[in-house]
């Protein structure tokens, strides 16, 4: 009898226990708190620089007219004043006038280019104060458009992305310059920025961002008339971000409805933005313009009788059609001639952009078209940029890249997509570059608006090359003041000045020059640089028999005769 022994059966010994491997960590994820810091210090140090720049510079040309008409709407609520730009801006600085709460004086009588210089000077306010106060405004809005400009590029390339594109903006010479006066340029830029990225991002949330798109857009044009040349453009866009929405709808007809009423809604908001903020300066929109508004013809003309905004925003299309009309005087390297110039604005732009910041704004241009996951936001980012600088180059006025200062933030975005390039030096090269910006904004301080690159000397070399509100828009008159008591004590002083200040309050006893024989004008001769730039006949004799011994601001020369 068989007998079948059973074996006993072999397990297999248990294995070791493992940790669960961490799962893969993308990049920042463990450093929460470090991207929202570094948002913080690169704002905390641009407002910092725009603030110093606003306590020490006097009022640049354009700032009384705006902080004048400011002060009007606010005490007469009446369209009077400055019809030549829309109303907001001067709202936004409105906010910074009612806080300083000035004594505005109900019985001037004049025009705009005075009412601002009597609040200033003879109303019995502190012009350093109402300044300062009327400046404030526009310093926040420039700071919250870095927000945007921050999560655009986040959007597109990752916290690395929108940090670096944040640090172009916040130390881009331009943006703080004109970012720390009472004027339009910035605010305009920052409008229009803004619309762009709600534009992009109503491709996934059309209900919410279409709206908030025109939002923005109408307070672009309820700015400055410039930001015309981008509305068909964004309305564009805006059906094209409304076509995109619908992606999961294969009928073409829906489809294209679905983008007609995206660019509708765009538009029909932008306008009732517009109407909106001159009802807020008087909802009974009652317009006594204080200057001659000229008869305009043919397809301006046409084009300003379709416009559907209120008449006041009309009468201010036709100043500025006649303002182009006129021969402004112009002056680049050395030259000074009638008209303009179709290359001015690409060349300034050369003379005046961080040469780190150039590098940047063109390799960020050609990822967003070769990239192929970027090529979708290309239209957006580019197109609008290039249609407002064909229209900039296209102005009769050169007079500074102020016109162009939206450049800046949209290739700043632009610029931030760098590093998504998978190429293994790239955030180091990108990194390098923005710090080369960084070092060379930093060197200009506090002085921004005169700011040139190192291939073009650096700030002490732009009134050789450029003039204006490139170089010399009445900044520094304060300065001056403290130059002469600190050097100068007791000299006589000859004084040509180009800007709104009035001399004779900060201290200043000057004569003009031009007005006596060339043999009497001895002791200093002070010129501010954009008349030295544009100088004849006397002036020009008396600059050439004279020697340079000083310069303030970079804007002012001072001479010994």
């Amino acid at each position: 009898m068989m007998t079948h022994e059973r074996h006993p059966v072999l397990e297999p010994a248990p294995l070791p226990e493992v940790p669960d491997a961490p799962a893969p960590r993308r990049p920042w994820s463990g450093r929460r708190w470090l991207v929202p810091l570094l948002v913080v210090v690169l704002l905390a140090q641009m407002a910092a620089a725009m603030v110093t720049t606003a306590v020490q510079q006097t009022p640049t040309i354009d700032e009384p007219v705006y902080v004048g008409t400011a002060a009007d709407y606010l005490h007469e609520h009446r369209l009077r004043f400055n019809p030549e730009h829309p109303p907001l801006g001067k709202l936004v600085v409105a906010v910074g006038v009612a806080l300083a709460d000035p004594h505005v004086d109900p019985s001037f009588t004049g025009g705009q280019s005075l009412l601002g210089q009597h609040l200033l000077y003879e109303s019995g306010n502190d012009p350093w104060q109402l300044m300062l106060w009327a400046r404030l405004p526009v310093i926040a809005l420039t700071l919250l458009f870095g927000l945007v400009v921050f999560a655009f590029a986040r959007e597109l390339a990752g916290p690395g992305g929108g940090l670096a594109a944040l640090a172009l903006y916040a130390f881009s010479p331009d943006v703080i310059a004109h970012g720390s006066l009472a004027t339009l340029d910035v605010p305009l830029a920052g409008f229009l920025v803004t619309s762009v990225w709600l534009l992009w991002r109503a491709r996934r949330r059309p209900r919410w961002c279409l709206p908030l798109a025109g939002v923005a857009l109408g307070a672009a044009l309820a700015t400055k008339m410039s930001a015309l040349a981008a509305f068909p453009v964004l309305l564009v866009l805006a059906g094209v971000s409304a076509w995109c929405s619908g992606a999961d709808s294969a009928e073409r007809r829906r489809k294209l409805l679905r983008a007609a009423g995206g660019a509708a809604v765009v538009a029909l908001v932008a306008v009732a933005v517009v109407w909106a903020s001159y009802l807020a300066v008087d909802p009974r929109l009652r317009w006594s313009p204080q200057q001659y508004v000229p008869v305009v013809h043919g397809r301006r003309g046409l084009l300003v009788e379709l416009l559907p905004f209120p008449e006041a925003y009309r009468d201010g299309m036709r100043i500025q059609f006649s303002l182009e009309n006129r021969p402004w005087e112009g002056f680049l390297f050395g030259r000074v001639y009638t008209g303009s110039l179709w290359y001015y604005l690409p060349v300034a732009l050369l003379v005046k952009t961080p040469l780190g910041m150039l590098a940047l704004w063109a390799a960020g241009a050609v990822v967003v078209v070769a990239v192929r996951r970027l090529r979708p936001v290309a239209p957006y980012l580019l197109l609008p940029a290039a249609v407002l600088l064909a229209a900039a180059m296209e102005g009769a006025r050169d007079f500074g890249t102020r016109y162009a200062v939206f450049l800046p933030m949209f290739l700043a975005v632009a610029a931030g997509c760098v590093l998504v390039v998978r190429w293994r030096w790239a955030p180091v090269v990108a990194g390098a570059l923005v710090l080369f910006v960084a070092v060379s904004s930093v060197r200009t301080f506090p002085c921004y608006l005169p700011y040139s690159n190192e291939a073009f000397g650096g700030p002490a070399g732009t009134r050789l090359r450029l003039h204006d509100s490139n170089v010399d828009w009445g900044q520094d008159l304060g300065r001056l003041a403290d130059r002469l008591r600190e050097r100068y004590r007791g000299e006589r002083i000859w004084l040509v000045y180009k800007g709104s200040g009035v001399p004779s309050f900060y201290g200043i006893d000057a004569s003009d020059p031009r007005t006596v024989p060339r043999r009497e004008v001895r002791g200093l001769l002070v010129v501010s640089d954009s008349a030295v730039a544009k100088a004849k006949g006397r002036l020009a004799e008396l600059i050439d028999s004279s020697r340079p011994i000083d310069q303030v601001g970079h804007s002012i020369t001072i001479y010994r005769r």
